[in-house]
């Protein structure tokens, strides 16, 4: 048997919410490493270029949507917006170790009448990121990462959605201070949008206002944690959690707005 024609191509792909599956084109299930691969002969990549050089690497992978793991739906709702993808070849017939093929996160989605296209992007993408932050007034660590170091375990709480009209969520408990959960992050535990989060603009009382609309409708009585936020200013910063110390902003740096400034203006 010619070594080309038993080889096949398995993907590996772990959604940020932790699910992982598994595909491959053979014809039939595969398990590689005690993970199974499910069959999908659909599912084509396109030419895999490896080089040493610092260009970004991207691949593309077409599928039809066949697999109940991978639907129009979920790929609308973008559960699978920077999921981790791994690319191995196998040889099915004589076995031995899978042969590393590439890997990356996947980046833009595109679906039409045959199915989805998905951008897989490598590590060397990375590269076309900004090499150091520009300076600017407010705060440009997110509240509880390691720059800030506020503890959140006290700044999490569960609520239940009351009611909802557009972006404003009544929830069945008030906000433990004045705009506390203003820039803070919404995760939904239940119903059609468990594992998604929404932002928030503000709040008021049991009232929240989010930024970004979940993709499905918002049900009553759904099961919420939101997560309390900041406004990124050095007031908020050292008046309300007392961090000033790691506030990451320049307050004081006078912007381009003082070439317009002048006596008495």
């Amino acid at each position: 048997m010619d070594r080309v024609t038993g080889l096949a191509i398995c993907w590996r792909i772990e959604r940020r919410d932790g699910v992982a599956i598994g595909l491959t084109d053979h014809d039939r299930d595969l398990e590689v490493d005690g993970f199974t691969y499910r069959a999908a002969p659909g599912m084509t990549p396109s030419a895999i270029v490896r080089g040493d050089g610092l260009e970004a690497a991207t691949m593309d992978a077409k599928g039809a949507l066949t697999s109940a793991a991978i639907t129009e739906r979920d790929l609308i709702a973008g559960r699978w917006d920077g999921a981790r993808v791994g690319i191995v070849a196998v040889d099915w017939a004589a076995g031995g170790a899978p042969v590393p093929l590439g890997a990356g996160t996947i980046g833009a989605v595109d679906l039409d009448a045959a199915g989805f296209t998905a951008e897989l992007r490598g590590a060397a993408a990375a590269l076309d990121r900004p090499a150091t932050e520009a300076t600017s007034p407010d705060c440009r660590a997110e509240l509880g990462d390691r720059r800030c170091r506020v503890v959140l375990a006290g700044r999490r709480r569960f609520a239940r959605v009351v009611a909802s009209d557009a972006e404003a969520v009544t929830l069945d408990r008030d906000e433990p201070a004045p705009d506390a959960y203003g820039g803070g992050l919404v995760r939904w535990l239940g119903g059609m949008n468990c594992g998604f989060e929404s932002a928030v603009t503000a709040s008021a009382g049991a009232m929240v206002t989010l930024r970004t609309l979940p993709p499905f409708a918002i049900q009553p009585g759904v099961l919420i944690e939101v997560t309390e936020g900041c406004d990124k200013t050095i007031a908020t910063c050292a008046g309300r959690f007392g961090n000033a110390i790691n506030f990451r902003g320049e307050p004081y740096l006078p912007g381009i707005d003082l070439l317009t400034r002048y006596p008495g203006g």
